[in-house]
């Protein structure tokens, strides 16, 4: 599956992704420039991330690829990032002296977000997990359900041939 974002010239770009559920949680990523030239390519990754600076401006292209595990369904989170912050209040992108409140604001702002990537990670963590501990609920629920069967089946033969050893067939025919 692909995405496209049109960037401009000299721009901060990351692309942050991690496959959250299906087969080996693993995927292959390709990004490629506007001019076809692949700037970044990995395949059965986890997660990782990768920042770079557009060269050119145009269409770029990241795409993410299940071919090696085509029966098992993936589901990606990614995170792209394309260009900088806006600055908290207009004016602030000059370089000028900060009063102690404008300063506390931007420690403030820039803990906030720190703390927002942090949880976002965790979260994803948490739903990886989940989705594992979930798969491995269900299959020994399964493989329980099969073992229950096998022991009741094996609990009737064995009635049944104990009965045959005690059922006393010549005096069922002279009745």
């Amino acid at each position: 599956m692909c995405f496209y974002e049109e960037i401009e010239k000299g721009v901060k770009t990351n692309l942050e992704f991690q496959v959250i559920e299906g087969g080996n949680y693993d995927c292959d990523l390709e990004i490629k420039a506007p001019d076809g030239k692949s700037l970044y390519k990995d395949i059965k990754k986890q997660y990782d991330s990768f920042a770079w600076t557009t060269l050119v401006a145009g269409t770029y292209e990241f795409c993410f690829s299940n071919e090696f595990s085509t029966f098992t369904h993936k589901v990606i989170y990614f995170d792209f990032e394309v260009g900088e912050e806006k600055p908290l209040k207009p004016g602030m992108e000059h370089a000028h002296t900060m009063t102690m409140m404008e300063s506390a604001a931007v420690s403030v702002h820039e803990s906030l977000n720190k703390i927002a990537d942090y949880q976002t990670h965790h979260r994803l963590r948490e739903t990886q997990g989940r989705t594992f501990a979930e798969n491995l609920n269900e299959a020994v629920l399964y493989r329980s359900g099969i073992e229950f069967a096998f022991i009741l089946f094996t609990a009737f033969v064995q009635v049944f041939t104990v009965r045959q050893f005690f059922s006393d067939k010549k005096n069922r025919g002279a009745t």
